[in-house]
């Protein structure tokens, strides 16, 4: 395949592109190996050696393939925003993602996805979203009465955060108590990411219908899932309507609006689209707010200084009352903590797309069929965007130097049309839950390093513990 493109796409006068670079890696296997033990530090290391638009190659001969790493702000703002028609979710990462988890808002195109996005984007307009804040500060309560009772004063930040963020967005997108969905959700979501990520990346698949181990256990896992959300709708259908079922939900919220969608002239939801629908917020409305919470937490254990400086606004600014929605504007510097825990631990690390047509980026060419990958972890380790860019400094956003910095240097919710639809209530939810937390304990670090890898979002692959210390000021009595 030609490195050079047409000049049809090209402006007048401007450069030819010129062949893209990337790491040999291994005769026979190519970068497999380096990609399958650890993907983040193989990105780092090809965007360290060979610059911003990276060529990889992976498997052997004959069943090799190839695919592209942009790193730029430059280069992700094509990807995502100015060109994002040209770059789908065509990836078989997305597709491996569908076919276990359904074609719900993040998987969907096209029309499905502007249907699906306007069927739920009434949940998630501002006003709306700081009607939450009461649901948040519940949960958090309920997590700084829980931690009293910790084993030994110690707890592991990553379970609890998944805990803390799954019971938030139950209570708000679905109106229930999320006890049975926490266990089941732990239980099986690891195995069916695993599942999905090792799929997406291997050159020949085996059919998902042949009973091998793994497809049995994946199989086992996503039928666990999917039972679990027609509990959930059966659940909230029974306490909403009539005892046979006939009338939709009654209510605000998700599952209410997804109900009301069957009304409608312009394409109804069926059961499995409903339950698609909540699989996907299930999962993908806590992870993300979970794996911040987390390491927000775990990095501030780490840094007493920030830590003391974080909680000191917390104080003046809350004194002992529950914290509200127009909090979080009061909460600067909190909010500055929460903004680097997601440049140096982006939720979603890395994000992929297929090119639909040739397209020039940084001066190469990318063909039209490519597999293109942008990543977050590296673009937000990028020395010439950060200055030291593996310390931990919430000063770096600061509102003056946000304002002098690329757009897309920082993308922890992505960009572009496809742009997280929840960024304002996962901001809201971290300052509001991170403020009771640090208000009620002050937390010191019993593990210094957190070992993470790259699944459909950001996997500790260790744990995440602090010793906690009950205070005695502002804050003890946070959830009266």
């Amino acid at each position: 395949m030609p490195l050079t493109e047409p000049p049809s796409h090209r402006q007048p006068g401007s450069p030819a592109p010129t062949a893209i670079p990337g790491p040999a890696g291994l005769p026979l296997l190519g970068s497999l190996l380096d990609l399958r033990r650890d993907s983040l530090a193989t990105f780092l290391d090809a965007q360290r050696a060979h610059g911003d638009v990276v060529r990889l190659q992976a498997g052997p001969p004959g069943l090799r393939s190839v695919f592209y790493a942009v790193f730029s702000p430059e280069g992700v703002q094509q990807i995502l925003a100015s060109q994002a028609t040209t770059f789908r979710k065509d990836h078989p990462l997305y597709e491996e993602v569908r076919q276990s988890f359904g074609n719900g808002l993040l998987t969907s195109q096209d029309a499905d996805y502007l249907r699906q996005r306007r069927l739920v984007q009434p949940l998630f307009t501002k006003r709306r979203v700081d009607g939450y804040a009461p649901a948040v500060t519940t949960e958090a309560a309920t997590t700084v009465d829980r931690w009293r009772t910790a084993e030994d004063g110690t707890v592991d930040l990553v379970p609890e955060m998944n805990r803390l963020a799954l019971r938030t967005v139950a209570r708000i997108l679905f109106g229930l108590d999320a006890e049975e969905a926490v266990a089941a959700i732990h239980r099986c979501a690891p195995v069916i990411n695993a599942y999905v990520v090792q799929r997406a990346y291997v050159p020949v698949k085996i059919p998902r219908s042949w009973p091998t181990p793994a497809n049995r256990t994946a199989r086992a896992a996503t039928d666990e899932l999917n039972a679990l959300c027609d509990r959930i709708v059966a659940t909230r259908r029974a306490a909403s309507g009539p005892a046979d079922g006939a009338a939709p939900a009654q209510g605000d919220d998700l599952l209410a609006l997804l109900a009301a969608a069957g009304n409608e002239q312009d394409g109804s939801l069926d059961a499995k689209e409903v339950r698609e629908q909540v699989l996907i917020f299930l999962l993908a409305g806590h992870e993300t707010t979970a794996t911040s919470l987390a390491f927000t937490l775990h990095l501030l254990a780490r840094h007493p200084e920030e830590q003391a400086a974080v909680r000191e606004e917390i104080d003046r600014v809350l004194g002992e009352r529950t914290p509200t929605a127009a909090d979080l504007d009061r909460l600067p510097y909190l909010t500055q903590a929460l903004k680097e825990s997601m440049r140096l631990y982006p939720a979603a690390p890395v994000v992929s797309r297929r090119a639909v047509a040739d397209t020039e980026i940084g001066g190469h060419r990318i063909p039209a069929g490519a597999d293109v990958v942008v990543a977050p972890w590296v673009t937000h380790r990028n020395p010439a965007l950060w200055e030291d860019p593996e310390r931990f400094d919430p000063r770096r956003f600061a509102p003056e130097r946000e304002a002098g910095r690329h757009r897309y240097a920082w993308f922890p919710f992505g960009g572009g049309p496809r742009a997280c639809i929840g960024q304002h209530f996962s901001m809201l939810e971290s300052v509001l839950a991170l403020a009771m937390l640090l208000r009620a304990y002050e937390l010191t670090a019993v593990d210094e390093q957190v070992p993470v890898a790259a699944g459909i979002t950001l996997q500790a692959t260790g744990p995440a513990r602090v010793r906690l210390h009950p205070r005695t000021t502002a804050g003890a009595g946070a959830g009266e």
